[in-house]
């Protein structure tokens, strides 16, 4: 079976995060899956051929959001483009010629290996992948790209009104729930209702560990540590089970929260393998 191509859109404005050179490395040894970013904050040195960084300004960007979404959309802060990334394979579908999927997400992961995860296989199945059980991912969630998915944030009720507001978590709320109702009720009454529903019936909500580690009895926890070599993510609470990606937006809003002296040694991003935990980045232990 063709692997589907796949596209990550992303838009990001401001500064780099002191952490990109790891980013930039997880997305080096996903060689056949495609980064498209949109920024201000220049090329990094050493991005990885499938990563391209188209430069613009947020205004500049702004106004294209503007003229392909045909509204006025001028927000005061980056952050709003959270509630449009839904949105963004129908503002960008003209460079997604040629994808099977788009994806949007995050920078504030560690890939591992994406496609044993969204193998073909698996893609074929359905039209929209998230990696939470209960809600759209909004730091990475893969649609088809096709004409219905690239058009389904239209169905989220004033969405152009909606995206003129002040921040609202759009993509993992309103967006979500075009795909995931009654997600109160019980289990087996929430998967009768989804059968009647055809975007459920066509989606994926499957919880793959990547910002906390969902326990059998439903509890959460943030692991301590995770491993990553040479491509392969895996972590403490879950040993020897290879992970997609690590979303450390615990951390990050933590103790990392304004500290830049968590890289390790100077290059580590390039070694063969390295861990991540609350205190950074360290080298590889033996045997992990």
């Amino acid at each position: 079976m063709r692997e589907p191509r796949i596209c990550f859109v992303i838009p990001y404005f401001g500064a780099w995060p002191f952490w990109m050179p790891f980013f930039l490395e997880s997305c080096r040894y996903n060689p056949s899956i495609d980064w498209l970013l949109f920024s201000d904050c220049g090329i990094p040195q050493d991005t990885p051929e499938n990563v391209r960084i188209v430069e613009t300004s947020f205004a500049d960007y702004c106004r294209l959001v503007s003229l392909r979404l045909g509204i006025e959309f001028a927000p005061d802060s980056s952050y709003k483009l959270c509630d449009i990334k839904p949105a963004l394979g129908y503002v960008h579908q003209d460079r997604l010629q040629g994808y099977d999927f788009w994806a949007f997400g995050d920078i504030d992961v560690i890939y591992g290996d994406l496609r044993e995860y969204f193998s073909a296989e698996r893609l074929a199945t359905k039209d929209l992948f998230s990696t939470h059980d209960q809600r759209v991912s909004g730091h990475l969630c893969l649609l088809r790209n096709d004409t219905r998915m690239r058009e389904a944030f239209m169905r989220i009720p004033h969405w152009r009104e909606r995206f003129n507001e002040v921040h609202q978590g759009l993509d993992e709320g309103a967006f979500s729930r075009l795909f995931i109702r009654h997600k109160n009720w019980p289990g087996f009454l929430r998967r009768l209702a989804a059968r009647c529903n055809d975007w459920s019936r066509r989606s994926e909500f499957v919880e793959a560990h990547s910002t906390f580690t969902r326990l059998a009895d439903r509890s959460t926890r943030v692991a301590d540590t995770w491993h990553w070599r040479q491509g392969k993510l895996s972590n403490s609470d879950l040993p020897g089970r290879s992970l997609p990606y690590l979303h450390f937006m615990v951390w990050k809003n933590g103790p990392w929260k304004g500290r830049e002296d968590l890289l390790g040694p100077v290059g580590l991003q390039h070694a063969a393998a390295w861990e991540i935990s609350e205190m950074g980045w360290r080298q590889a232990q033996p045997g992990n």
